[in-house]
């Protein structure tokens, strides 16, 4: 009897042992393990809050940033000017806006000037509205009527123009363009004045439409042809002290550009909804099936050297350009080439 207890009670101590080992083993395997990171934090300030940017808010929404480590807190500067102070001042470490931005601060002299790094739309994405239907419009009908137009320098303006011209318009002396209303306001504007058109983004062009204050009669985007017309870009300094943060958002953006290429407008209205609250699912999935139908989102993010010049020239078409600036100084298509094959 002595013998089985003394029996039992080694058993035991030998399993409580081997329970016991096995618990510091794996407190060491535990211990040994890597803490999870923290996501970086990075301010992204976007030109625009709008549905043509469909590919970056997708990558926002489906955790694309998440997943490549990136916490992405995302501003609105209302306007290329704004977004562009917002990144020379450190308020933001990236900015989103026309490139010709990019190009004006260079020419000013700027030292630690913003280099693109990712090319996100290749067509305009505003459009002409009307008061009345014209089933019939062409540029012609805009000879002496007065129109709600942009910013003087900035993308949606010289684009208009770019078209006026390119239809035999003189927009200094065809046409009276109103270049007053603060960018976002001109849709509201146009509801209140006597302007003949206004040029819209979205929401507001099919906002006005289903106010039934406007009809759109023509896409800026559509008749321009294929321009440059958005890119994500950061100063000097901060692409080469964070090359692996500008690597890992530019990954997220083409997954956001792989999405929308790979799905419906309707399946992409549904993913994209949770920014643009105020907006109906069938009304944004009617603008993206605009954006889609006009080719407005480019394969990739790479900024061609080719579509950069074609930059230059409206810009100098706009008189907006006194010295043009060398491709290799604005922009790099090191992240997006990576970025694409991934």
């Amino acid at each position: 009897m002595k013998k089985r207890t003394i029996a039992y009670l080694i058993t035991a101590a030998v399993l409580t042992l081997s329970v016991s080992g096995c618990g510091s083993e794996k407190t060491e395997e535990k211990a040994k393990q890597p803490a999870k990171q923290e996501p970086t934090k990075v301010i992204l300030n976007e030109v625009a809050h709008s549905i043509f940017y469909a590919p970056m808010y997708a990558a926002i929404e489906n955790g694309y940033f998440e997943d490549e480590g990136l916490d992405v807190t995302l501003n609105t500067g209302f306007g290329a000017d704004k977004t562009m102070t917002a990144v020379l001042s450190g308020e933001a470490d990236i900015g989103f806006m026309g490139s010709e931005a990019s190009i004006y601060t260079y020419n000013e002299g700027a030292n630690d000037y913003v280099v693109n790094f990712a090319q996100l739309t290749q067509r305009a994405g505003n459009f002409l509205v009307a008061r009345e239907e014209m089933p019939d419009f062409s540029w012609d009908d805009l000879r002496g009527k007065k129109v709600l137009g942009g910013r003087k320098g900035g993308m949606p303006q010289m684009v208009f123009e770019y078209i006026l011209r390119q239809n035999g318009i003189d927009p200094a002396k065809d046409v009276e363009i109103n270049q007053s209303i603060d960018f976002g306001s001109t849709a509201a504007a146009f509801s209140e004045d006597d302007s003949d058109f206004t040029v819209e983004f979205e929401p507001h062009a099919t906002s006005l439409e289903a106010a039934g204050k406007g009809h759109v009669v023509a896409s800026l985007g559509t008749d321009s042809g294929y321009v440059p017309y958005t890119a994500f870009c950061a100063k000097q300094s901060y692409i080469k002290k964070n090359p692996e943060i500008i690597q890992k958002f530019t990954n997220a953006l083409q997954k956001g550009m792989n999405f929308v290429r790979a799905h419906s407008p309707e399946e992409i209205a549904e993913v994209i909804a949770p920014q643009f609250k105020e907006t109906d699912l069938d009304t944004i999935a009617t603008i993206v099936t605009r954006y889609y139908d006009q080719d407005t989102w480019k394969n990739n993010l790479v900024f061609e050297e080719e579509s950069f010049e074609l930059l230059q020239d409206i810009l100098e078409d706009s008189g907006e350009l006194k010295n043009r600036v060398p491709y290799k100084d604005l922009v790099t298509t090191t992240f997006a080439e990576k970025a694409k094959k991934n």
